[in-house]
């Protein structure tokens, strides 16, 4: 349902805000008074283009906003998927924005974030049906007009369409399934082959961290080889030289230890001192001993640092083609394994789905017949219902027929196309709805229609010019069928005719005011007094004549 509607710099209308209720509510105004300029507005909140001149003059802009209350069960669909992830979960209520430059530049806005015009048309077709004179005619597309068919066929109908629409939904994507293994089917041994060749090369590094990090501290050592030698052998020479006449710190130590024990005995504290020295020779010829080995192992590995080197050369080529890491090397290994393992299960997945795809190709078909066989049978129940419809709206003369055509393949809603064929006057030929119909002819087809049809679609309906050409008791019909549109859904009707707007439970006068030297449209909400003076006005006299007042309260008890 539209909650509020607020317009500011659209053509006349400087800034209007409209809170609308439940019902059936009137906009009405003397012609030329700007009532259409609200039509425009809603046309511009469900996407529609915006025509020249539509900015105010003088202003640099003209924006249009709607609050609408989510429907029972919220905006579901695939079209709609992509608009869900960028709206906060939970919310009651949506807001639709359109700015229009004076220079023709468009934006829209959903929720108070950037969107496109068709989001809003996407959007809006949920929230709002617009019949009339403007681009936004629902009734035309041909989608809707299946809709409406199917409605009147009965809840039942209803039901056997969801589970068409379903079945629909797992058929296609079984399909694209299906079409994606076919797809990769020829490919499937060289997917292998590489896969294979991939997983073999990771695995015969067995790569890891620690072995990387332990390789780069392995080819530091032994690039400083000479380095390391001279050290090792320089400080194992200073120990205990080689050759019988080389003296080096061992012997030294070994000197001074027999010095020192020479009086062994004599003073414990010279006996520790000796104990000592003792201790640092025994250690002095172990390091020697040591660094002769270390020296000795060095002279061991004359290919070891190529060997490293072209390991590291190996790990470096892994992560430059899988990801930089030895984390990514490895994720990538664990993925390969993966897809070869699905690889294989290929042909049988493809035996499974092709199975399954003719067991729900079977049942989609048979739903489908189900479906188109239900509509033939009620499209000329529904043209008969339509035609006595319109004959108590001014159209008595008027043709109206249901035509099914077959699709190429099955759709979502089905294997029949539905085109509503009107000839609005006698001696025209039938046509296409879309092409026939004018905007108060259209109108009043969609009233005849809904009435005929029950529930379903939008909660808001919007009538513009539905009493084009209409008067007297069939204006009154006109309302009343609007009235009881308006019973379980939010019904808005631009109108001239004070029968119609006497049946609303809410009312707005646009009224014109060109005192200053420049014309301007102010929106007022009326009730009480304020809406009898409007429909004498609308009944062609002023509020003082006593007479008019009087049929304006007789239109409002009889409505009553």
């Amino acid at each position: 349902m539209l909650l509020e509607l607020r317009v500011e710099n659209l053509l006349l209308i400087e800034r209007a805000e409209l809170r609308l209720g439940p019902g059936l509510t009137a906009i009405t105004g003397e012609t030329g008074a700007g009532k259409t300029i609200l039509a425009h507005a809603l046309d511009l909140l469900l996407g529609g283009r915006p025509r020249s001149g539509i900015v105010r003059p003088g202003a640099r802009e003209a924006y249009v906003e709607g609050v609408f209350a989510c429907p029972p069960g919220g905006l579901v669909g695939d079209e709609l998927a992509e608009l869900h992830e960028r709206l906060p979960e939970g919310e009651d209520e949506l807001v639709l924005g359109r700015r229009v430059g004076a220079e023709g530049r468009t934006r829209a806005f959903v929720q108070g974030r950037s969107a496109s015009a068709s989001d809003l048309r996407e959007l809006g077709s949920r929230l709002l049906a617009f019949f009339g004179q403007h681009e936004h005619r629902k009734l035309t597309v041909a989608s809707a007009q299946l809709d409406l068919l199917d409605a009147f066929c009965g809840a039942e109908h209803l039901a056997l369409r969801d589970r068409y629409a379903a079945q629909h939904r797992h058929v296609a994507a079984i399909a694209r399934e299906l079409e994606s293994l076919r797809g990769r089917a020829g490919a499937l041994d060289r997917d292998r082959d590489l896969l294979a060749f991939e997983i073999e090369e990771i695995e015969e590094l067995d790569p890891s961290a620690a072995d990387e990090e332990a390789l780069l501290a392995e080819r530091g050592r032994l690039r400083s080889l000479d380095a390391l030698r001279e050290a090792a052998g320089g400080a194992a020479e200073a120990l205990a030289p080689d050759g019988a006449e080389a003296t080096g710190a061992v012997a030294a130590l070994a000197l001074a230890e027999q010095h020192a024990g020479a009086a062994s005995g004599a003073d414990s504290e010279l006996d520790g001192l000796a104990a000592r020295l003792a201790t640092l020779r025994i250690e002095a010829e172990d390091l020697a001993g040591e660094l002769r080995r270390y020296l000795e192992g060095l002279d061991a590995e004359p290919r070891r640092l190529e060997d490293v080197e072209a390991r590291l050369d190996r790990y470096d080529r892994l992560k430059r083609k899988h990801g930089g890491s030895v984390e990514a090397v490895l994720a990538h290994a664990a993925r390969c394994r993966a897809e070869r393992e699905r690889l294989e299960s290929a042909e049988v997945d493809l035996a499974r789905y092709e199975a399954e795809l003719e067991s729900r190709g079977a049942e989609e078909r048979r739903l489908a017949n189900e479906l188109g066989k239900a509509r033939r049978a009620a499209a000329p129940r529904l043209a008969k219902a339509v035609r006595e419809e319109l004959a108590q709206l001014a159209m008595e003369d008027a043709q109206f027929d249901v035509r099914l055509e077959p699709r190429g393949e099955l759709a979502a809603t089905g294997g029949e196309r539905a085109e509503f064929l009107v000839a609005p006057n006698p001696g025209v030929p039938a046509g296409a709805l879309r092409e026939i119909a004018s905007g108060g002819e259209l109108s009043r087809v969609m009233l005849a229609l809904m009435s005929v049809a029950g529930t379903g679609g939008a909660e808001t309906l919007v009538f513009d010019e539905v009493d084009a050409g209409v008067g007297g008791q069939t204006a009154r019909a006109v309302g009343e069928r609007l009235r009881r549109l308006a019973d379980d859904r939010q019904v808005l009707c631009i109108t001239h005719l004070p029968q119609i707007a006497a049946m609303a439970d809410g009312h707005f006068r646009i009224e014109k005011d060109g005192s200053a030297g420049v014309s301007q449209a102010s929106v007022d909400a009326l009730e009480g007094q304020a809406v009898v003076a409007e429909l004498c006005r609308m009944l062609g006299a002023d509020s003082s004549d006593a007479g008019a007042r009087r049929h304006a309260r007789e239109l409002l008890a009889a409505a009553a």
